[in-house]
């Protein structure tokens, strides 16, 4: 038995395929767009919001246990162009808009190890041209905390030795490793920095 198949119907077929495809890459970039002016938005009303409750010395949240998505503080490191806005939580949304802090670690100024994780592709993307001795500038409402990177190393998703809490002031970032692997990374990238006085 032979297929036939006539032109005139390939062409229609071929049509059909053109603008089902171009109709999946103007939605992809639409969503890209909206993730993009969505992360923008939020940083930009969080540094304002964290600049205000700074000048007039006031807190951002209740003390006592955080809440998810709360803003934290910010987070730079000037020589590779790092600055971003630390919420509460590594949740989906939190990381799409922010950097995280990790729940259950420390926190900025007490004896302890603080995690703050966030993605490759955005906001963490600069840790790729991180070196030791590097300086990490984590501002919260109450002072200004200074890191130096003692060193990087790549590890498994599942070593969560990397977060535990130590009897120095010390700043560990996550983010996922390699920089540029297509897809869900299977390594993660650890920054190990420690408080100057």
């Amino acid at each position: 038995m032979r297929l036939l198949v006539r032109v005139a119907d390939f062409s229609v077929i071929l049509r059909w395929s053109q603008q089902l495809l171009l109709s999946v890459a103007c939605l992809l970039l639409g969503y890209c767009g909206f993730v993009m002016l969505d992360s923008w938005t939020f940083q930009r009303n969080e540094l304002s919001e964290f600049n205000r409750a700074r000048s007039v010395s006031l807190p951002l949240r209740a003390s006592g246990a955080p809440v998810a998505d709360a803003l934290t503080g910010r987070i730079e490191v000037r020589r590779i162009g790092l600055s971003a806005m630390v919420v509460e939580g590594t949740t989906t949304i939190a990381l799409r808009r922010a950097a995280g802090h990790i729940a259950g670690t420390g926190m900025p100024g007490v004896l302890g190890n603080v995690g703050i994780a966030a993605h490759r592709d955005t906001f963490f993307r600069p840790l790729r041209n991180i070196r030791e001795n590097d300086i990490i500038t984590l501002t919260t409402v109450r002072a200004e905390f200074r890191y130096r990177v003692v060193s990087t190393k790549v590890v498994e998703p599942g070593d969560i030795s990397v977060l535990n809490h130590g009897y120095d002031e010390i700043l560990t970032l996550v983010t996922c490793y390699p920089f540029y692997f297509v897809g869900s990374a299977p390594e993660r990238f650890v920054v190990r920095a420690e408080r100057i006085i």
